[in-house]
C-alpha cells in the first residue's frame, strides 16, 4: 500500500458519519463542445455528493485519448487550468466515485480505457453489477488479464471479446450478459454513449448545451453549467450520440421500471429532478406523511443536517411546530482531517456537528433524518441533544426501517450490521437513547411518492433495503460466492 492508499484508508477509518449510506458514483458527458473538459469538471463539481473520494475525465481530441485521473475532491484536483488544459478535445465523458471499503487505489479510478481494434473506448459506471465477480472469475479463467479490482472493468472485456461486427452491437452485446443496477457514459473516437439498466434503477437524463448532448447522473449536473435537461434516458435504452445526431436502441424486452427509492430518500441533491420529480418536494412530502403517522408532543422540531433538512420543512408544517436548527453542522471538516488520538477520535461527530444549546435547552424536540443505518450516529447526537439541556428527545426517521443490504451501487454493511434487521422498535429506541422512536411506513412512503399504495406483485420502486424484495438476480451472492456479502467495487476478485 502506498502513502496515498494509506491516507485513504486512515480517513476512512475516522469518518464522523461512517453509518451513513453512500451512493457509489456519478457520471458525466458531452460530446462535440469547445471547452468540453471544463464543462465535464463543473458537471462533477455538481455531482460531487455522489462521491467523494476520486474523480477522472477523459477526453478525445480527433486523434488520441487523453485521461487524468486523480484522489480527491473535484475541486482540489480539476479546478487548475494546468490540469484542464491536459485534456484537449471537444468530446469527454468524466467520473466521480465513491469506494465501499479500503483505502481508493488510482487503478480503480473512473473513467476506464481501454484500445480495441475498432479504437478507443472509456468507460464511467455508476450502480453496481451484481453478477460482476462471477463474470470476472469467468473472464480471468478464459485469460483475461485484469488492472484493476473494479467490475466496471467487465465490461471492457466482454466488449472486446464480442464478435459483433460494428462497436454498438459489441456494447450491447455486452450488456445482455450483465445483472444488476447501471447507468454507464462511454466514449469512443466518434461517439457518446449512454446506457440504463433495464429497470432503471440508477438515474441517467439528457442535456443539451449550445448543441452539444449532454450525460449525467443528475439534473443539477446541468443547472450549475445553464444546459437545458432534455429527458430522463429510459429503462433499458441505449443512446448513441456522433455527428449525424442521437440514436436511441431499445435491446431488452420492455419493463416496467422500477428506479432506486433511495435517490428520493436521500441520494438525489434536493435540486435535482429525478424521473420528472422534484427531490425537494418530495423529501418534504415524506415530513408531512411522517407528521401523520408519528405526531409527537413536543416544542420544536430539529432536522439532522443536511439530509433531514426537507424532510423537517414538511413535518414542521404539519404538525404545527415551530422548525429550528437547533444542530449546526460544520461543513468544512473534510474527510482528511488531521488523524486524532483515540480519546478525541470518541469524539467523532462533534467534528461536523454542533449543538445550538439556544434552541434546545429545556425543549421537547422532534429530531428528523432521512434514514437509519448501524445507529451509532444517532447514539452521539441524541446525547449532545441531551448535553445541550433538552427536556426529551424523539427522534424520527423519513424512511422505513433498512433491514437488508443493498447491491446495486449504495453502500449498506452486511445484514447483521444494520440497526434495524437486529432490533425491534424498542429495542432501536433504547440503543439510541430516544424518548421515543418512530419510521415511516413503507405505506406512507409510497403515499408521499404520489401511489395510493405499493404493488406488492410488481412494486413501483426498488425498495429492497425496506423489504427484502431484490428485482434483478443476485448471482454473486447466491451463486458461486456462497453467503450473502456486500459486493465492493474494491473486492479482489482472484
Amino acid at each position: 500500500m502506498d502513502a496515498a492508499d494509506r491516507l485513504a484508508a486512515n480517513d476512512l477509518a475516522f469518518d464522523a458519519d461512517g453509518d451513513r449510506l453512500r451512493e457509489e458514483c456519478g457520471v458525466f458527458g458531452i460530446y462535440n463542445h469547445t471547452d468540453a473538459a471544463t464543462i465535464t469538471a463543473l458537471g462533477l463539481h455538481a455531482l460531487q455528493h455522489r462521491g467523494q473520494e476520486a474523480a477522472g475525465i477523459v477526453s478525445y481530441d480527433g486523434k488520441r485519448f487523453h485521461s487524468e485521473r486523480r484522489l480527491g475532491l473535484v475541486g482540489d484536483t480539476f479546478s487548475k487550468r494546468s490540469v484542464i488544459d491536459l485534456l484537449p478535445g471537444s468530446s469527454t465523458i468524466g467520473h466521480v466515485r465513491y469506494s465501499t471499503t479500503g483505502g481508493t487505489i488510482l487503478r480503480n479510478v473512473q473513467p476506464l480505457f481501454s484500445e480495441f481494434d475498432t479504437g478507443g473506448f472509456a468507460i464511467g459506471h455508476n450502480g453496481n453489477l451484481t453478477n460482476g465477480l462471477t463474470l470476472r472469475r469467468q473472464l480471468v479463467r478464459d485469460g483475461a488479464i485484469m488492472q484493476s479490482t473494479s467490475d466496471t472493468e467487465v465490461v471492457l472485456h466482454l466488449v472486446a471479446r464480442s464478435k459483433m461486427p460494428r462497436f454498438v452491437e459489441r456494447f450491447i452485446d455486452a450488456l445482455r450478459q450483465l445483472e444488476g443496477a447501471y447507468a454507464f457514459v462511454g466514449l469512443t473516437n466518434k461517439k457518446l454513449v449512454g446506457a440504463r439498466d433495464p429497470l432503471g434503477i440508477r438515474p441517467l437524463v439528457l442535456g443539451e448545451l449550445d448543441g452539444s448532448p449532454i450525460l449525467a447522473s443528475e439534473t443539477c449536473a446541468l443547472d450549475i453549467i445553464n444546459a437545458k435537461y432534455v429527458r430522463d434516458i429510459e429503462n433499458g435504452e441505449v443512446v448513441v450520440i456522433d455527428a449525424e445526431g442521437m440514436q436511441s436502441i431499445k435491446p431488452f424486452p420492455p419493463m416496467v421500471p422500477r428506479p432506486c427509492i433511495f435517490e428520493y430518500i436521500y441520494f438525489a441533491r434536493p435540486d435535482s429532478i429525478v424521473g420528472g420529480r422534484s427531490v425537494y418536494e418530495i423529501r418534504k412530502k415524506l415530513g408531512i406523511q411522517l407528521a401523520i403517522e408519528a405526531p409527537a408532543e413536543a416544542d420544536v422540531v430539529v432536522p439532522v443536517p443536511d439530509s433531514g433538512v426537507p424532510a423537517a420543512t414538511g413535518y414542521g408544517q404539519q404538525a404545527g411546530l415551530p422548525y429550528e436548527f437547533g444542530i449546526i453542522r460544520n461543513h468544512y471538516v473534510g474527510r482528511t482531517f488531521i488523524e486524532p488520538a483515540q480519546n478525541i477520535r470518541e469524539l467523532g461527530v462533534r467534528l461536523k456537528h454542533s449543538s445550538n444549546r439556544a434552541v434546545v435547552k429545556g425543549k421537547r424536540i422532534v429530531l428528523i433524518d432521512d434514514s437509519l443505518v448501524r445507529g451509532t450516529t444517532s447514539v452521539k447526537i441524541v446525547r449532545m441533544m441531551r448535553e445541550a439541556g433538552a427536556r426529551e428527545v424523539h427522534f424520527r426517521i423519513a424512511s422505513p426501517p433498512i433491514t437488508h443490504s443493498d447491491y446495486y451501487g449504495i453502500d449498506t454493511p452486511e445484514r447483521d450490521k444494520l440497526l434495524a434487521a437486529t432490533h425491534d422498535l424498542e429495542g432501536m429506541r433504547k440503543y439510541i437513547g430516544a424518548d421515543s422512536l418512530a419510521f415511516l411506513s413503507i405505506e406512507g412512503l409510497y403515499r408521499a411518492m404520489g401511489h395510493e399504495r405499493r404493488t406488492p406483485e410488481r412494486p413501483q420502486y426498488t425498495d429492497h433495503c425496506f423489504t427484502g424484495e431484490y428485482p434483478t438476480p443476485l448471482t454473486d451472492i447466491t451463486g458461486e460466492m456462497g453467503g450473502p456479502r456486500q459486493l465492493s467495487l474494491l473486492a479482489e476478485a482472484v
